[in-house]
Formats: C-alpha cells, structure tokens, sequence
C-alpha cells in the first residue's frame, strides 16, 4: 500500500538507502534535506524534497504545518538525522537528543503524528558489553553508554519511551557499511595499500549490517506498525579483524597484506591529539576520545531474535557478500 514517508537526515549515506528503499517500495517519499546538503545519491525524479532548518523550531514548524496543509501528514517519519562526530561535544546533545524533540513537538504541535516514528539509534548505546565470555547483548540488559554519543542516543531513546503519544520504534544498528559508505572505505583501502592496522592485542569480536540490508528492515518495521520497542540490527555473527582482513584481501586479490597492531596506549594518545587538533582547526576529527572507546571495545555481538520475531528480519548479505558489492562499487566508482 502507498504511503507517504519523511527521511530525515535523506543526504548521508543511510539516508540515501532508505529513500531507495522506501521508492521501490511504491511509497511517496519525502526527503529532508538542508540546502546545503549534497544530494548525488538522491538523484531519482521520484524523490520529493523538503528542507528542514532543525535549529529554528519555530521555523521548521511553520514548514511542517505548510507542507501538511497542502499535501497531508506522512505516515511514517524516519528520523535518521544525527552527529557520530563534533568539535563541541555539546553538539551531541544538541543535534541527536534536541533534534528530535523538537520534531516531534513540531508535529505534535500541528496535530500530524505519524502511524510510526522510527528512530535510528546506535549500538553504542550499550557501552562495554562481555569482554570475557563475549556474550551477546541482548534486550534484556541495561544500556549504559560509555560515549558521549552514546548517551545523547540513550537520552533520545528514552525521550521518545517517555511520549505516551508518540508511536514509536527504535533501532540500535551495529556498524553500516557498503557503497558510498568512508570509514571503512579507508580500512579497504589500507588493505589494498598492504597494511591492516588494528588496535589492542586482545581478542575483538566486530558486528556489521549491509546498508540495503539495513534499509529493508526498516520498511519492514515501519509497515508492522509501531512496535514501541527497541531492536539490534546486525548480521547475527560476529567477525575478527583477521576474519575480515582476509575477506577484503580476498576481494581486493591482493597476496600480502601485512597485519599492524597497535597498543592501546599509543591509539589514546593519537586520538587525545587528533581530537585537540580538531578542537583548533573547528572540524571534527574520525579520531577523538569517543573514537578511542570504540576502538578499545572488544565485543559488539548482539542478539537480533526480537527483530526476527516482529518484523521477519533476515538479512541478506553475510559479510563476504557485501564487501564483494561493496568493493565493486568502489572500483566502479574509481575510490578504489
């Protein structure tokens, strides 16, 4: 059935899915994007936009009641609009917890609540989980983000388990990968170049969903209704850093590869100085303090049986396969 749905944050590289998802799926589709935003992967005539200014609430509610007034309230919102990095850590707070208040007290306001508001959250919610026997993170256990990004997702999850009125689902996604995706384009192409750095000699357990994969499960989520639950989202395994050197080495054909290890107190003080750099120059560093927490934690295994159980989440691609679209992608598109 054609519904109308709302993608905030539609111009990163989730965001772009997600609208391709929702498209196939017959909905009519509407991308929120900043007029700055770039839009090459949002290139489909079908593709409705809509900018969306979240610093000016009074502002981004008059466009809401405008768009509402002409065209009608959007079934499904997905809010994947949020920050992995900043400069100010305030910003945090500011763009993943404050943003999403303030659309859903923009919508609540104008009287256009959706059937399902999806929020897309992080497993980083979790904070350290069982670095002895590495058992999985299931929906029983307590989050408690070591993060600061991981505590400005904690605190939208619970604003939004707060809003009586709100209808709600919540996804806490493991790593996204696949085309157009940066930060493990880099660890590829360090590959490709012959070296595959890692960090800490203790065993590390990795989890990773394909970004299509990702995509399917939130349509398939948004049309079971609102769930008012919190779900994992990741390929129902986990991978060493050995495991997945040698899939991208395999991909890429190259024979040598040279692993490099490097100690945990070498990786903190790189990102205590990459993070004060970023600080002076005002752009966000990929290395900081909240880097280094994830880095150093050893298991991201977490079991998906209530995602499985409501929405028939079974994804696709296990890793080999998605790094082999991945690559080819990369190849095509000259990154690689």
């Amino acid at each position: 059935m054609n519904r109308r749905v709302l993608i905030t944050g539609a111009g990163g590289f989730i965001g772009g899915y997600l609208v391709a998802e929702a498209l196939k799926r017959g909905h009519d589709t509407w991308a929120a994007v900043r007029h700055s935003t770039n839009r090459e992967f949002l290139q489909d005539e079908r593709i409705h936009f809509i900018e969306l200014d979240f610093t000016d609430s009074e502002q981004l509610t008059k466009t809401l009641q405008d768009h509402v007034a002409k065209y009608g309230k959007w079934d499904y919102v997905v809010h994947n609009l949020g920050a992995t990095k900043c400069t100010n850590y305030m910003d945090f707070e500011r763009i993943n917890h404050g943003y999403l208040r303030t659309l859903v007290e923009a919508l609540r306001t104008i009287d256009a609540m959706p059937s399902v508001l999806l929020l897309m959250s992080s497993l980083s919610v979790m904070g350290a989980g069982d670095e002895k026997n590495y058992t999985p993170f299931t929906e029983k256990d307590v989050p408690c983000p070591n993060t600061r990004y991981g505590v400005s997702k904690l605190k939208a999850e619970t604003y939004l388990q707060s809003q009586s009125d709100v209808p709600y689902t919540i996804f806490r996604c493991t790593g996204v990968y696949g085309p157009h995706e940066r930060d493990y384009y880099l660890m590829m192409k360090s590959i490709k170049w012959g070296v595959d750095f890692s960090v800490g000699f203790k065993r590390q357990m990795l989890t990773f969903i394909y970004v299509e994969d990702l995509a399917v499960a939130v349509m398939d989520a948004l049309e079971q209704g609102a769930l008012k639950q919190a779900y994992f989202i990741s390929e129902d395994r986990s991978y060493s850093q050995q495991e997945f050197r040698n899939i991208v080495k395999a991909e890429l054909g190259k024979r040598v590869v040279i692993p490099v290890t490097c100690p945990l107190w070498v990786v903190r003080a790189v990102c205590a100085v990459a993070e004060w750099w970023g600080k002076v120059t005002l752009k966000p560093s990929t290395l900081n303090g909240d880097k280094f927490k994830i880095l150093k934690q050893r298991n991201w295994l977490c079991d998906t049986s209530a995602a499985r159980r409501d929405f028939r989440f079974a994804p696709q691609h296990d890793l080999r396969a998605g790094i082999h679209k991945a690559i080819a992608w990369y190849r095509q598109a000259g990154w690689l």
